[in-house]
């Protein structure tokens, strides 16, 4: 994982941690929600990933008038055969990023929702599946007010983890100033035969009793405790043991610790917890949590 983190590396510059934390996601067959402004730089990384993974790759730029066939595919009529043909939408890519998704109604937005559960979309009766290593990068930015539309908790609970990427540090933005553009076909390139290999390592992770019990902590106390106004869902269970086995595979390992939980549940409850009252960061949440275990 090393090689693929220094490749990716080259392109999106001193952004290792979120970097780890794509491929994690991606390891542990889950989507990603990236809520940050524009311009920080999540399409170039998306754009990265597919192009070193050597992924088919789809932006779709979400808008108010989008409908639900612009994503999926639509049937058109073929008068030479007298029947209807289905013609593919951008989510048959391997890879897809969905643009500002919360400028699209909610009609639009639940297009993804089968999609992304079942790597599977239906049309007119008939269901289509996806690519094996179907992978959805969402972007919204949590600035924006007017002309957008709110992401419903059932679709919010389909991403596993939601990270943001801010701003480069002083030493990373001198690189990028002096940095020349990228020639992708540059990068080494990773093939799928070694991405289904890492993803079976995934499925052999070691979890022990101690690491299953800190789990059940966690998720008691955000169900039970009167600080949140809804605790984590089954969904997100799964997607807690399932980012700790492709996170441990991303730092080398074949078992879980304790610090990959420490690591990565602040980006997995971000966008599923909220307090009852006031308004706090997932930093503080998974500190809270943490302190249960």
């Amino acid at each position: 994982m090393d090689s693929l983190i220094h490749e990716i590396s080259k392109v999106i510059i001193g952004k290792k941690k979120q970097i780890k934390l794509v491929i994690t996601c991606f390891l542990a067959e889950s989507h990603l929600l990236i809520e940050d402004i524009p311009g920080v730089g999540k399409t170039t990384l998306a754009h990265a990933f597919a192009n070193v993974l050597e992924l088919d790759f789809a932006r779709i730029q979400f808008t108010s008038d989008m409908m639900p066939g612009d994503i999926i595919g639509v049937n058109i009529f073929n008068p030479a055969t007298g029947g209807f043909e289905f013609k593919k939408g951008p989510i048959f890519n391997s890879f897809i990023l969905a643009d500002e998704i919360n400028r699209a109604s909610a009609k639009t937005q639940s297009a993804l929702l089968e999609a992304m559960s079942e790597k599977t979309v239906s049309i007119d009766g008939t269901s289509y599946k996806l690519n094996e290593t179907f992978f959805v990068i969402a972007t919204k930015n949590p600035m924006e007010e007017h002309g957008v539309y709110s992401l419903p908790q059932s679709e919010l609970d389909r991403f596993a983890m939601s990270i943001s990427l801010g701003y480069p540090d002083f030493k990373s933005q001198r690189a990028i100033l002096k940095k020349e553009s990228i020639d992708y076909s540059t990068l080494k390139k990773f093939s799928l035969k070694e991405i289904y290999a890492v993803k079976e390592k995934v499925k052999r992770i070691f979890l022990s009793d101690e690491i299953l019990d800190a789990v059940q902590n966690i998720l008691n106390f955000s169900r039970e405790s009167d600080k949140f106004i809804y605790g984590i869902s089954t969904r997100g269970s799964l997607d807690i043991i399932n980012i700790l086995s492709a996170y441990a595979v991303v730092e080398g390992r074949d078992y879980v610790i304790p610090s990959d939980i420490s690591n990565t549940l602040e980006y997995i409850i971000a966008h599923r917890l909220e307090f009852k009252e006031g308004e706090s960061s997932a930093k503080e949440m998974a500190k809270l949590l943490i302190s249960q275990i």
